[in-house]
């Protein structure tokens, strides 16, 4: 499997600079089971970030660690300039927290879950109810708000849990699987929500199983397997690690078709169809080489479509055998 191992500039304390989130070497370990085996994570400001994996990959429990709820059994972390260890206050007041299981209580309504939220942030009743008023509606809930919790859909219930994690203004946030549980509709919905926090600065750590969801709003992915980072970069960067990657050439000229299969190497041919298909990672590099080949024979192709394996691919590459534990980690920038 192909990739390309850049190392990450690191300021002498061991961390990245102009990084929300860094950590260098995360272990956590329950009993004889080893949940993270020294992984290494930076989060640039204003991103979002995506872990995925399967049940029991560790995401969640990166996570805990990050936002101090937990504590590492080794490495060092940083979040929003803030040692987690050393001063774990100043990580939870830079920091938002919204997990798999809704923290909104239903048995009160929608706007005493947001006033007890400001109290817990120490707002006066004045500035409580109108962040609390200002957030009901940027999500959508003010016709809600004097509704009972627990009468609310499950799309509902995630807008209010990420509406009382803002309460606080924070400018970075973790959220955990924070799609679980809700229909396409909801789903969707959350996206955009996570798209406009981003827009307005905030920089986004999220866990995921939903290879969508992580393809639709990372700027940036790494696939925890066996408690290690079995890969990390773009969507369209880890599509490129695994085989399959092709490019199409259509023609409609017999002439050309035939010229276009004596030019070019290693093609496979659709006579029917008078198509050629190139084995390629998709990369610009790749395909200027076949477009400078064609240039060079004076052969145009009428069709050219770039084909590359989509993250379900790239999920079962890595995590269901071919990257067994102790195969090293494939970084590509």
């Amino acid at each position: 499997m192909p990739s390309s191992v850049m190392p990450t500039s690191r300021q002498g304390d061991g961390h990245p600079s102009s990084a929300a989130v860094s950590a260098v070497g995360l272990r956590k370990s329950y009993g004889d089971k080893t949940v993270l085996d020294g992984i290494d994570l930076r989060i640039p400001a204003g991103t979002v970030f995506a872990l995925l994996g399967p049940n029991s990959a560790g995401k969640t429990t990166a996570v805990k660690i990050l936002s101090t709820l937990i504590a590492a059994d080794g490495g060092q972390a940083q979040v929003g300039g803030h040692d987690v260890a050393a001063d774990p206050q100043a990580v939870r007041a830079a920091i938002g927290v919204t997990g798999q299981f809704s923290a909104v209580d239903g048995l009160i309504t929608g706007e005493e879950n947001m006033l007890l939220m400001a109290d817990l942030h120490h707002l006066s009743k004045q500035e409580g109810r109108r962040v609390a008023a200002e957030l009901l509606e940027r999500f959508d809930l003010t016709e809600a708000a004097s509704r009972p919790a627990s009468t609310y859909s499950g799309g509902m219930k995630r807008r209010l849990d990420i509406a009382m994690t803002l309460v606080g203004d924070p400018r970075i946030i973790f959220l955990d699987e924070p799609t679980t549980g809700l229909d396409p509709r909801s789903r969707h919905n959350m996206w955009q929500i996570i798209r406009e926090l981003v827009r307005g600065g905030v920089t986004v750590c999220l866990t995921t199983q939903y290879l969508e969801e992580a393809d639709q709003l990372a700027d940036r992915i790494a696939v925890l397997h066996n408690g290690k980072i079995a890969a990390e970069g773009s969507a369209d960067e880890l599509k490129r690690l695994v085989p399959g990657g092709h490019v199409r050439l259509r023609f409609t000229d017999p002439a050309a078709y035939r010229s276009a299969a004596a030019a070019l190497r290693e093609v496979t041919r659709d006579d029917e169809a008078l198509a050629l298909q190139i084995p390629s990672d998709g990369s610009q590099r790749a395909l200027r080489a076949i477009l400078d080949r064609l240039d060079s024979a004076g052969i145009e192709a009428d069709e050219l479509t770039v084909h590359t394996p989509d993250l379900d691919d790239v999920f079962f590459a890595l995590t269901g055998g071919t990257n067994a534990p102790g195969h090293p980690k494939e970084t590509v920038r």
